[in-house]
């Protein structure tokens, strides 16, 4: 079979998990509301709190405020704040900027924190002012109302979600890819490490291939990453969206752990971000020093689809064939690596359409 041959569009049909369609607008069924703080105007502008680990980190983001150097897309107007001039504490459902500072315990991520009351998008922050940031800088946002998704998608996020963007960099394009896998898995590995921390039953998140986090077959979260190529590097900027204290339209974490356990507790988007930062700089470590191979196993045993099999339609001439295929794990590039009732082994592409990965896939024969 040729190249061209095999490059066919396939619609497939999941044969043992039930598969929820992301959609195109996602919005919830009550109005959003904001009482802003002290000196933030959020109705005239978006506003920027700035904070650093350490005095060093501080003194960037007096220097960034000073120069007026953060910007966001469009030229929309923006206030930059220190978190030393707030003239009174945050509201109490608010992001605690020093409960997160005082559990986080990193070298590098998470350290440099922009956090906002409101805003359109906080990928779109660190993105947009990735070469002004220090490396591993994270914005936080309460409310987030223009949020990205694959294929364009826009979200919107209302309070007790957490909502941050951080970047990092690679030498590598070959593995930029792969960048997601370790994101979604030291999401996943930081949820168990809190819950263990605080003595609480497991909360047990899973991947579904590739970007989405799912508990008990609802989904909680996402993670969308992009990158750009400058001066011999990749820029990647990381976003990740988990519903930790907010039960509509689905569930959330501290839904499902009061369910599960019998002490009155609830996680908090501070600890969660901290864990991951920690568990995502051990992983990534791990993942550019000695390859993804490190952490397969691991993100085998947190994904939805080990073993999974599916039945593929392909449209062949006039007649539509159907394929029985079984996911076996991810290829070197990262896509789905697949083997055939005929022992053909497969790697599978999403055809850039369909609102679900697993619902139009381009299969290429592997040698």
């Amino acid at each position: 079979m040729s190249l061209k041959d095999s490059l066919r569009f396939l619609t497939l049909r999941n044969s043992i998990h039930s598969l929820i369609l992301s959609p195109r607008k996602f919005t919830f069924p009550y109005k959003l509301s904001f009482s802003p703080l002290s000196a933030m105007d959020s109705n005239s502008s978006s506003t920027l709190v700035l904070c650093g680990k350490s005095t060093a980190e501080n003194e960037i983001a007096l220097s960034l405020k000073s120069n007026k150097t953060l910007k966001l897309p469009g030229d929309s107007e923006v206030s930059v704040l220190l978190k030393s001039e707030l003239e009174k504490p945050p509201e109490e459902n608010s992001f605690r900027i020093d409960s997160y500072m005082g559990s986080l315990s990193t070298s590098q991520f998470g350290r440099f924190l922009i956090w906002s009351p409101r805003l359109p998008s906080t990928h779109d922050v660190v993105s947009h002012n990735f070469g002004e940031l220090p490396f591993g800088t994270v914005c936080v946002a309460d409310v987030q109302f223009k949020g990205r998704g694959r294929s364009k998608n826009v979200w919107e996020s209302p309070r007790g979600c957490l909502m941050f963007s951080f970047t990092m960099q690679m030498e590598d394009g070959r593995v930029v890819p792969l960048v997601q896998y370790v994101v979604s898995l030291a999401i996943t590995e930081a949820i168990k490490d809190v819950c263990d921390k605080n003595g609480l039953p497991c909360i047990d998140v899973k991947i579904k291939w590739p970007n989405d986090l799912y508990l008990n077959g609802l989904k909680v979260g996402g993670i969308l990453c992009t990158s750009t190529y400058r001066s011999k590097k990749f820029k990647v900027s990381a976003g990740i969206g988990l519903n930790v204290d907010n039960e509509k339209p689905t569930t959330c974490l501290n839904a499902v752990l009061k369910e599960l356990s019998v002490v009155a507790f609830q996680l908090s988007r501070e600890e969660i971000l901290a864990a991951f930062f920690e568990k995502f700089e051990k992983f990534n470590d791990l993942f550019v020093n000695q390859g993804f191979q490190t952490l397969e196993e691991l993100y085998y045993k947190t994904w939805l689809h080990s073993g999974q099999r599916v039945i593929v339609q392909e449209k062949n001439e006039d007649q539509m064939v159907e394929n029985v295929v079984t996911i076996q794990g991810l290829t070197s590039s990262g896509y789905l690596l697949a083997i055939g009732d005929d022992n053909q082994m497969y790697e599978l592409h999403p055809d850039g359409n369909s609102l679900d990965f697993f619902k139009g896939l381009i299969r290429r024969k592997l040698d």
